[in-house]
């Protein structure tokens, strides 16, 4: 039996799954902070009658980090960058960052020594503005961190209580400025997410659940819950990937659908190409940075069932912050949900309280509470659809959607609306009609976000450096370096070498049976170059196991 557990901003989601198909489900409304409580009363409610022994395997999701960073309610980070000779500064001059001397070349050999006494002067800045958390990134630190590693050491060894994060470990690519962004979030999160995991690991301790845990990737993968510690922001889109993949589960094979997922907090957007989730070619998005973190093509609208509503003069305005629960349930401020309630289009808490709510907006601009409602539905409406919007002109940029309109042979956008989540019912008909497609409501639509967590493959990845001059390599995953021992050793011969890793792995983790075509998620080669004359070549490689999902839900538990 899998158990599936959706972590989101309003409620915490959780399914049983027993051989392809729904046993139980539960959605209970979070605790403020004790998200142990949510926890633990989900795991009661859909394991009834269960032994904790029957448990193979727990795969969560969560909108927590996206939660913070839709809602900037993250910690501020200090910034010591080692950007070397040559690189232009525009990218972070938005950011509270020291420029430090010190710069490794491509090859990873030093060029230029990291200048102590400025590190010193930062750190004693940063003391007066009141940080305690920074980043710390060099240009070419993938290749040698050793320069990363001394400024760390100087921070913690004058400020021991201080957070530093590398951007060696907080993202592996030479793309600096998106692993500058990349370290600078895992900083602000980590913190705050390490609460999450410690919640987790004792709901399941406290249920005396001893199977495998895993965690949603971006990119609609997963990870041990364990290993998600050291790099939370791969997280960012858990929760939109897992309702990507649950609306996935919850359709026909090879459908085609745009996926919206209205939860309390944000409305996630996907889509699904003849069956399989858009991969975006260029990484998450936050703000108007790039990051390194790979994932689906999707995007966290800051408005949901229990944004805030509130009257302005005349004018109604939706803020992206929830305030807690809608007035219906005994928040202290109206919400769409609210609304809905009062239009017939939920059943959810006291019904009189929701007329009240909308009462208290339209008395100073003179609406009835119909009209205020009709409005806030119609206000929330034209924002997902305007993201909606915004999203295809993106998406259609993708080169996958451009090869699935190709194998289309005309110009066509998907007609399914596949709707997700707690306020599905109310608002996905009217945004469906909005843009010309069909409204899909599919069983289990209000938890599909624990259902995709539920019936995702489990993956993991393996990332190898190798230098041929060297003749080395090196896996980052499990800090090994040994020698090369094949010839000769090209492209082919490293790809080779990093399977064999990633299937060694796959089998220690029970999960060796589920390979298939490996995954190639990066792969690039460098020439060494000495008097003119090639000398060796590094090969940067990372391969994972297949993503995907393991059955369609309602098709007799049919393994995919």
């Amino acid at each position: 039996m899998y158990i599936g557990i959706d972590v989101g901003g309003t409620c915490t989601d959780a399914v049983l799954l027993s051989e392809g198909k729904v046993r139980s489900t539960a959605k209970i409304y979070n605790t403020p902070n004790n998200l142990l409580t949510s926890l633990v009363q989900a795991l009661d409610s859909v394991m009834k009658g269960v032994s904790a022994g029957d448990i193979e395997r727990v795969v969560l999701s969560t909108t927590m980090i996206t939660n913070l960073i839709v809602e900037r309610k993250y910690d501020p980070v200090g910034l010591l960058i080692m950007p070397g000779p040559g690189r232009k500064l525009e990218h972070y001059r938005n950011a509270d960052v020291h420029i430090l001397s010190g710069a490794i070349d491509y090859r990873g050999r030093e060029i230029i020594p990291v200048n102590e006494e400025e590190v010193l002067q930062a750190i004693k800045e940063f003391d007066a503005k009141g940080y305690n958390k920074v980043a710390v990134v060099g240009k070419f630190s993938p290749r040698n961190n050793r320069h990363e590693l001394q400024v760390a050491e100087l921070v913690k060894k004058h400020k021991p209580h201080w957070q530093v994060e590398m951007g060696h470990r907080a993202g592996g690519q030479l793309n600096f400025p998106r692993r500058v962004d990349t370290t600078v979030l895992t900083c602000a999160t980590k913190e705050k997410y390490r609460y999450f995991v410690q919640s987790v690991n004792e709901a399941l301790k406290k249920r005396d659940i001893k199977a495998q845990v895993f965690i949603m990737k971006a990119d609609g993968g997963t990870m041990t819950l364990e290993s998600s510690e050291q790099s939370p922001v791969e997280t960012i889109f858990s929760g939109p990937a897992a309702s990507t993949l649950g609306a996935q589960a919850l359709t026909a094979a090879g459908e085609t659908s745009l996926v919206v997922d209205i939860g309390g907090t944000t409305t996630d957007l996907a889509l699904i190409l003849s069956g399989k989730p858009l991969l975006s070619s260029k990484g998450v998005m936050v703000g108007d940075k790039l990051t390194q973190v790979r994932t689906l093509a999707v995007k966290s609208v800051p408005v949901g069932g229990d944004s805030v509503v509130e009257m302005v003069g005349k004018e109604l305005i939706i803020y992206s912050e929830r305030m807690g629960q809608p007035y219906c349930l005994g928040g202290p401020f109206p919400t769409p949900t609210d609304a809905l309630n009062v239009m017939g289009l939920t059943r959810l808490g006291d019904k009189d309280r929701a007329w009240e709510a909308m009462s208290r907006l339209g008395k100073w601009a003179n609406m009835s509470p119909v009209e205020v409602a009709k409005n806030i539905i119609n206000l929330v409406v034209d924002t997902i659809v305007k993201e909606i919007e915004n999203m295809f002109l993106e998406w259609e940029q993708e080169p996958a959607y451009r090869i699935w309109e190709v194998m289309q042979k005309r110009r066509v956008r998907p007609q399914n609306v596949v709707g997700v989540g707690g306020g599905a019912a109310g608002f996905v008909p009217q945004i469906a009609i909005r843009i010309g497609g069909t409204p899909v409501l599919p069983p289990y639509a209000s938890v599909a976000n624990a259902i995709g967590a539920a019936v995702a493959r489990p993956t993991l990845q393996v990332t190898m450096r190798a230098d041929t001059e060297q003749n080395i390599f090196s896996i980052e995953e499990d800090g090994y370096q040994g020698k090369i021992n094949r010839s000769p050793f090209g492209f082919e011969q490293a790809l080779d070498l990093a399977k064999e890793w990633l299937i060694n792995k796959a089998s220690r983790m029970n999960i060796g049976d589920q390979m298939q075509d490996v995954e190639i998620t990066r792969r690039e080669v460098f020439n060494i170059v000495r008097d003119l004359k090639t000398t060796g070549k590094i090969y940067d490689i990372c391969v994972q196991t297949p993503r995907g999902i393991q059955w369609h839900i309602g098709a007799g538990g049919k393994l995919i």
